[in-house]
């Protein structure tokens, strides 16, 4: 069974000084000098061979978890959302699943074949690649907890297949061996009940919708759960929500989330992420940090 966004036939795409506004769910951010979306793996590996050995690489899957400055980011950014974005299922109760597919799209399309185990990555508002990256979680489930193994592309456009066994993984961390980047995995689920599983990511997405601000822009959780404790409850307790800066607000709904009110520019965010953990430090003697990447030149 595989997903329907498989059969689309792609085509590369290079731009140049391309707003990365666009491209992040923040919305702001300067321009990226090159910007690439591969047509299918092979393209990838010529297009990274093709690049000088110095050249900074920015991949980018839904454009979450990500603060670019609004000088911009001077190398080159690969996009991956709606290509690599193949959700298969293989025999062993195994999902094969591209870097570019929406992980709320893999909970659903588990959920359909009757897997179990998959829903809680209908709380992450990424792609695959960036879950794999970052072993994003949600709702007490770990990405990492069920990749049997990965296929990743380094820089000379070289395709490797690794096991979970090769990598350092720990909260919202991955240590890759060298400088490789995620195109794909192989998730191992138990069978169950489609109807059930369904209705348990109905149920998770309709909590991420009552307790985060969904309807207006902002990056996901800011900042990881310190051990013991979660980011929000520091932040409220040291009386931040609701601060704004700029256009930049820590939103009334989740402390952990930072929105842009409509006119926010990168550095407003990055100054309010600044004066958040300086707060809470005074406050509770923890310095929080960030679960956002920033990336780039200030404006």
């Amino acid at each position: 069974m595989r997903s329907s966004a498989e059969a689309t036939r792609h085509h590369t795409m290079l731009l140049f000084d391309e707003s990365m506004a666009k491209h992040t769910t923040w919305r702001v951010g300067g321009p990226a000098r090159y910007y690439f979306q591969p047509a299918d793996v092979g393209d990838l590996s010529d297009f990274l061979r093709s690049l000088p050995a110095a050249e900074q690489i920015l991949w980018l899957g839904l454009g979450s978890n990500l603060l670019v400055r609004d000088g911009g980011f001077a190398g080159t950014v690969i996009a991956v959302c709606g290509r690599l974005n193949e959700i298969e299922t293989i025999a062993g109760n195994r999902l094969r699943i591209g870097a570019g597919a929406p992980s709320a799209l893999v909970a659903r399309h588990a959920a359909r074949a009757g897997l179990c185990g998959a829903a809680f990555l209908a709380g992450i508002p990424g792609t695959m690649g960036g879950a794999l990256a970052m072993n994003a979680g949600a709702f007490g489930g770990e990405t990492w907890q069920r990749v049997i193994n990965v296929q990743t592309i380094d820089r000379r456009g070289v395709v490797h297949r690794r096991t979970p066994l090769e990598y350092r993984v720990a909260y919202r961390e991955v240590e890759m061996p060298g400088e490789e980047w995620f195109i794909g995995c192989e998730l191992q689920l138990e069978p169950g009940d489609a109807e059930a599983e369904r209705r348990e990511v109905q149920r998770l997405l309709a909590r991420r919708n009552a307790t985060q601000p969904v309807g207006q822009p902002s990056a996901g959780s800011t900042f990881r759960n310190p051990p013991g404790d979660h980011a929000a409850r520091l932040i409220e307790a040291a009386g931040l929500k609701g601060c704004q800066l700029g256009g930049a607000r820590v939103s009334e709904k989740h402390a952990n989330f930072i929105v842009n009110t409509g006119s926010a520019t990168a550095a407003d965010i990055e100054a309010l992420i600044r004066h958040v953990q300086r707060v809470v430090e005074q406050d509770a003697g923890i310095r929080l940090q960030t679960e956002v990447h920033i990336v780039g030149e200030p404006g």
